[in-house]
């Protein structure tokens, strides 16, 4: 089973709530409600992680910070597959007819391609040197 995870930051102050008077019962009180609000959500708390993060201090200098962050997961749903709808079956071809095959066959023969035609002109019988450029001169 495969599972995706949610990383959030951990309450740092308590919610005031009715009856809520110390400190530590406002933090857990914010705690609890971060933790339900992702519950309602499907995701199943995990643990409670406390990381370094760098920051940056001024303008060149860099401190560490840790970060308190709460882990949740949930399961991915499984993918869908998509179901072809039945194909009706096929009934096998009937058997043609003589009339059928006939008219079929002419269908399927290719025309015969025509005699190709002569794209030259008809020529005329000229004498040698009789051309209409040599009696012009």
């Amino acid at each position: 089973m495969s599972y995706e995870y949610k990383v959030v930051p951990a309450p740092v102050r308590g919610l005031k709530a009715k009856g809520m008077k110390t400190a530590e019962d406002r933090f857990a009180n914010a705690l609890q409600t971060a933790m339900n609000d992702l519950a309602a959500d499907g995701w199943e708390y995990l643990r409670a992680d406390t990381l370094p993060c760098e920051q940056r201090e001024g303008l060149l200098s860099k401190t560490t910070v840790y970060q308190n962050m709460l882990v949740f997961r949930r399961a991915k749903a499984p993918a869908k597959a998509v179901k072809q709808p039945p194909q009706p079956p096929v009934a096998p071809p009937r058997p043609k007819t003589g009339e059928e095959r006939v008219a079929e066959k002419k269908l399927v023969t290719p025309p015969k391609p025509p005699a190709p035609a002569s794209t030259e002109a008809p020529r005329e019988d000229k004498k040698p040197g009789s051309s209409p450029d040599v009696a012009a001169e």
